[in-house]
């Protein structure tokens, strides 16, 4: 009897062990692993994580809630020894806007851990951190993602926000998902024999298939992604989420769903995006924003819409200066115009930050399919140049996916595309079901993750380093008669980015920076703008001398002059939107 309890005791204390042992593994700790693409619920546990490690230089929000009542949650980094957040220029981050764009959130988690583990041991990123206010958002859509990984997805699946909708006109809403019919977990492609098709074996590799010629027998009738006729009108797969996409739905240059696929009922009827709005509203600091999303090498910037006009030449150019950096940091990325290069949209969240806020804004499309690849160098060379981006994806001809299928054999064991197997169907008859699993053709292999994430996040922080960094100096004080001084300041910006956009000052988003001169026992006479300090050239303001309206331009300088009656101790006060607040006492003496 002593036996068999001591013996039930060992087990029990082995299986708790156990399961201690499998809590340990499946724990989120810091620094953070990019070996795996997180759930919904791991990112949440990460950011708890990390705010955590790091409570002096964080501070985590629940921005808001989503359709379904998850919670969307934003990390900023800050250290307020160095000041409060709204006086340093503000970078916002966020990915996973599309629900099935997960890598985007990782590149934003990413940035985040490499932040917060490297400051104080890296001196290029404590000086980052130390200027710098980052606002994260690594999962704006969150139903997306927590519904991409618990439900069964093709690639493309599960993209709009969780909005119900009578796709088909029948009454009901969502009633008609795609059907995993073999439970692998994802939803690949149904095909039928079928003499008279319109599609034959690819005698190269029979898990794909190649059009017939006109007059030649087929052998295949493709009938698209997995399921059933759930609501017994005759169709398959009509009425799954309702579709509102969630870069569709800003409240700038939004157009209704006959212009705009996607667009939803109104901008901003998507609850979660709302929330993100009046977050954002909040942080007028903000000057340069990141949004990601996950296929095509592209690194974007606006106008997202040729009727916009072209954005001013001053501002292009520091857009340009971003943008070749990052092509040389992120290899084989082209820096393109939106609506120029790729197409245009209606309603796009970086377009609303650019309208509304005057923010210098870039779209980042990440994955590459043209990296899975499985040649040596002469075959490369043989081959050519092959289709980028979207197009890649889209148009994909069997050459490509006879690469493509090398890759999954070679390098991801086979993990990536499911064989075809035979299945029964309810409609159908005999169908067979394969194809590309939900986490592959959009997005990298697990092993390709770390490169991916760290060069994109360090694109972001090159833009990181050139927000606008500004200096003020009086560089001459000099006495003109008894009691009558000249001032002379100069506010220079170290950095690529100017203190305000163009369009911003052109659209008179907000006021410009403000340079006020004051003084207990001085005045200000006159002053303006100094045009030439040789020849005494001074573009003197009528009205309120001692204040001055002004914008520090990137690599620039701005230079005044003041002509001051008193003695005394005279203060310099400049205080920017993104640039921060800076005083200087100078003595008239």
């Amino acid at each position: 009897m002593t036996k068999k309890i001591s013996l039930s005791i060992l087990m029990l204390v082995l299986l708790t062990a156990g399961i201690q042992s499998q809590a340990a593994k499946t724990a989120i700790t810091v620094p953070l692993t990019f070996d795996d693409y997180y759930t919904y619920g791991e990112v949440v546990e990460a950011l708890k994580a990390l705010h955590q490690a790091f409570p002096d230089l964080t501070r985590l929000d629940l921005v808001g809630k989503s359709d379904e009542g998850r919670a969307i949650y934003c990390l900023t980094v800050n250290n307020p020894k160095t000041g409060g957040e709204l006086s340093k220029p503000g970078i916002y981050v966020d990915g996973n806007i599309h629900g099935n764009e997960i890598q985007a959130g990782e590149v934003a988690l990413y940035m985040l851990n490499y932040l917060l583990t490297k400051y104080g041991s890296n001196d290029e990123v404590t000086k980052m951190v130390d200027r710098n206010c980052f606002y994260v958002i690594p999962i704006v859509n969150v139903d997306g993602r927590w519904h991409f990984f618990n439900d069964a997805n093709d690639p493309s699946s599960n993209r709009g926000l969780r909005r119900p909708h009578d796709d088909d006109n029948d009454g009901l809403v969502d009633e008609d998902f795609p059907d995993d019919l073999d439970g692998d977990g994802n939803i690949t492609t149904m095909r039928k024999k079928d003499p008279f098709g319109r599609f034959k074996t690819d005698p190269e590799d029979p898990r794909l298939m190649i059009p017939v010629k006109p007059g030649e027998l087929g052998e295949w009738t493709m009938l698209g992604p997995e399921g059933l006729d759930n609501d017994g009108d005759g169709r398959v797969n009509e009425d799954s989420e309702g579709y509102v996409d969630g870069n569709r739905n800003w409240g700038f240059d939004w157009m209704p769903n006959y212009v705009q696929m996607g667009a939803g009922d109104y901008p901003f009827s998507g609850v979660g995006l709302k929330a993100i709005s009046e977050y954002i509203m909040q942080r007028p600091n903000i000057c340069v924003a990141y949004a990601m999303h996950n296929t095509g090498g592209m690194y974007l910037r606006g106008p997202s819409q040729k009727h916009l006009g072209e954005y001013p030449p001053q501002d292009i150019a520091v857009y340009d200066y971003l943008g070749k950096q990052a092509e040389r940091m992120l290899p084989g990325y082209n820096y393109m115009i939106g609506w120029k290069d790729l197409y245009g949209t209606y309603g796009d969240f970086v377009e609303w930050m650019v309208g509304s806020f005057g923010v210098y804004g870039y779209v980042i499309e990440l994955f590459q399919s043209q990296t899975e690849t499985f040649k040596t160098r002469e075959e490369e060379k043989r081959a050519g140049p092959g289709q980028e981006g979207l197009s890649a994806l889209m148009n994909e001809s069997n050459t490509t996916a006879r690469e493509r299928l090398k890759f999954n054999d070679n390098l991801a064991m086979g993990e990536l595309y499911k064989p075809w197997k035979p299945y029964q169907h309810p409609t159908y008859g005999e169908v067979e079901i394969g194809g590309w699993i939900k986490f592959s053709s959009r997005m990298s292999a697990p092993f390709m993750i770390k490169d991916l994430v760290h060069r994109n996040a360090m694109a972001i922080l090159f833009a990181a380093k050139h927000t606008p960094q500004v200096t003020l100096e009086a560089f001459e004080v000099k006495r003109l008669e008894k009691d009558l001084y000249r001032v002379r300041t100069r506010l220079v910006n170290s950095k690529a980015i100017p203190t305000m956009s163009t369009y911003a000052q052109s659209k008179k988003l907000y006021p410009k920076d403000m340079l006020r001169v004051s003084g207990k026992d001085a005045r200000v006479l006159a002053g303006g703008t100094l045009i030439d300090k040789y020849r005494d050239q001074v573009a003197y303001q009528e009205h309120r001398p001692e204040v001055q309206f002004l914008v520090v331009p990137g690599f620039g300088k701005v230079e005044h002059q003041f002509l001051i009656s008193g003695k005394g101790s005279v203060t310099l006060n400049y205080e920017s939107r993104w640039a921060g607040k800076i005083s200087k006492t100078v003595e008239l003496k």
